[in-house]
């Protein structure tokens, strides 16, 4: 009987991943765990408040505002993907469309805090609810300013040039952080305004 010869299987090479998306990932983790811890508290102290106002009295769902934040995870994947086209017109329309509807979002945000505070006389020291709620909320809204920073200097790059095609991986390790953000916000959308109220 005649030996056959093993079959050369060609080595693989290993590649360490790329340096930005493992720190976005990672960083993505960290800031996950931290708003569960902030998403556990609202929910454990609902109802727990011995004054008012009480979230069915003063909350509404920021249903516009929400479809702006969420459409802007779309304009800034499309943006993404343009960029890696080489299409750098049509990257920086739909950059600039995402920071719009990241700006009207977090106007939306401001309209509401501003409402509650001087119309319904909710504060963070008013009661649990006012604690957890502007902790919540605000915590989510501090990380779409950060985000909207990130994409406006992103964009000023671009106004002047700087922005090409080679820079697409870093702009996806942006959009990430976007994506995220949004994807926070649909939690504490259906926590506070859905089962919170």
């Amino acid at each position: 009987m005649n030996a056959t010869p093993a079959t050369l299987v060609p080595e693989l090479e290993w590649k360490l991943p790329s340096r930005g998306p493992v720190g976005m990932y990672a960083l993505i983790g960290a800031e996950s765990a931290i708003f569960t811890i902030f998403v556990v508290a609202y929910l454990f102290y609902i109802g727990k408040s011995l004054s008012g106002p009480v979230p069915s009295e003063v909350l509404s769902p920021p249903i516009l505002y929400t479809v702006c934040l969420l459409s802007s995870s779309l304009s800034i994947h499309f943006a993404a993907k343009s960029l890696r086209g080489g299409k750098v017109r049509s990257f920086a329309a739909r950059w600039f469309l995402t920071i719009i509807l990241g700006a009207i979002f977090l106007y939306g945000t401001a309209s509401e805090w501003q409402r509650l505070i001087y119309k319904d006389g909710l504060t963070i020291t008013t009661n649990l609810f006012g604690t957890t709620y502007y902790s919540l909320v605000g915590l989510h809204g501090f990380h779409v300013i950060v985000g909207l920073l990130a994409l406006s200097t992103v964009m000023a790059f671009t106004i002047f040039g700087v922005v090409k095609t080679e820079h697409a991986e870093r702009i996806d390790v942006l959009s990430l952080y976007w994506h995220f953000v949004d994807a926070v916000w649909i939690v504490v959308f259906t926590v506070v305004y859905v089962i919170g109220r």
